[in-house]
């Protein structure tokens, strides 16, 4: 079977993900990278054998040989580039969030609809071995209903500066950067019911705390102390048609002792945890056991889910089959973050 051809758009950490993937699937060939800044993507094309660079995504897109594209882009510009390139009859796989705003996610949906290509949405969390041997006992019933998530992802010291905390290429803080992977894996796992409400809370406090010393913390490529237009720290309350609920806090800085990233989920004959490790709690013999799945990752593999996620984008363009992660979730996920960030502002519980 001929490779499919990819391009990626946009050079930038989180692209060495997705290059490193495809160059390990045997499937897919590197044609094309694309980066505003061209020295960037000189040598992202050289590390990883790309024949071709861009400086303008335009022209990327009306070159015939690509079959499929990665975004990996500033969240501004997302939506927009994603429906170019299904409108040049490419498959996508778009970074999350899928865009800033349930707008500019409806305009993909209908994108998609139009052109009848695939769009995968990078919730690279659904991805890992774990999640998914999870979400396979979650679907034969064996945890029962589930019916209450609690999950955080707290960073004591972690705001990236830049574009990160530029509300208007982001579309957020914390919550639309990490938040949504939470939110997305807990929603996921319980089978993605209806969400129909949100009392949320967002405070802006901190700011990048560039005046600690001694803590090194990863910093985007344009950090600049100066700029910070994003909130500090996000909390919610969602409540799903059926009834469950997912609790969630989130934060780029915090005055916490540790760092925390918890997900747990409960239902009605038994629950798990999925970080900081896996652990299936269940009842036998009339004794609570806690069991600890044999894989080779006791936790998210970062690499591995990567690598998952971009062999099943390339399994779905050559089968013709629909990803796990398709554009009407993202769509859901943006009701969700925007209900999140309009129930903080107004003080108030939103309807979904």
């Amino acid at each position: 079977m001929k490779p499919i051809q990819i391009a990626v758009i946009g050079t930038g950490s989180i692209s060495a993900m997705h290059l490193q993937s495809y160059k390990n699937n045997p499937n897919t060939t590197i044609y094309a990278v694309c980066d505003l800044n061209e020295q960037r993507a000189k040598q992202a094309a050289e590390k990883y054998g790309a024949t071709k660079v861009f400086t303008d995504y335009r022209e990327l897109l009306a070159d015939p040989v690509i079959d499929a594209v990665s975004i990996c882009t500033w969240n501004n510009t997302h939506a927009e580039i994603s429906i170019a390139a299904l409108d040049a009859g490419k498959h996508v796989l778009v970074e999350k969030p899928l865009c800033r705003t349930v707008e500019e996610a409806l305009l993909v949906q209908e994108a998609v609809e139009r052109s009848g290509k695939l769009l995968q949405v990078g919730f690279v969390r659904r991805y890992d071995t774990n999640a998914q041997l999870l979400r396979s006992m979650a679907d034969r019933g064996e945890f029962g209903e589930i019916y209450f998530a609690k999950a955080s992802n707290i960073r004591r010291l972690g705001n990236p500066g830049g574009w990160f905390s530029d509300i208007e290429r982001s579309g957020g803080g914390p919550l639309i950067d990490i938040g949504v992977h939470i939110i997305d894996l807990c929603w996921y796992m319980m089978g993605r019911p209806k969400a129909v409400s949100v009392s949320a809370n967002t405070y802006k406090k901190l700011g990048n705390r560039s005046n600690v010393r001694n803590l090194s913390f990863y910093q985007a490529a344009d950090y600049d102390a100066e700029k910070n237009t994003v909130e500090d720290m996000a909390n919610a309350l969602i409540r799903f048609e059926n009834g469950a609920s997912l609790l969630m806090d989130v934060s780029f800085t915090l005055h916490a002792k540790d760092n925390d990233g918890t997900v747990k989920l409960f239902g009605e004959k038994g629950g798990f945890e999925i970080d900081p490790e896996t652990v299936i709690v269940t009842e036998q013999n009339d004794t609570i056991v806690n069991i600890y799945p044999q894989t080779d990752h006791p936790g998210f593999h970062f690499d591995g889910a990567f690598q998952n996620e971009i062999n099943h984008f390339a399994a779905c363009i050559s089968n013709n089959k629909q990803p796990i992660s398709p554009v009407q979730d993202g769509v859901e996920i943006m009701k969700i973050l925007c209900g999140i960030y309009e129930s903080a502002a107004k003080g108030a519980e939103v309807r979904l």
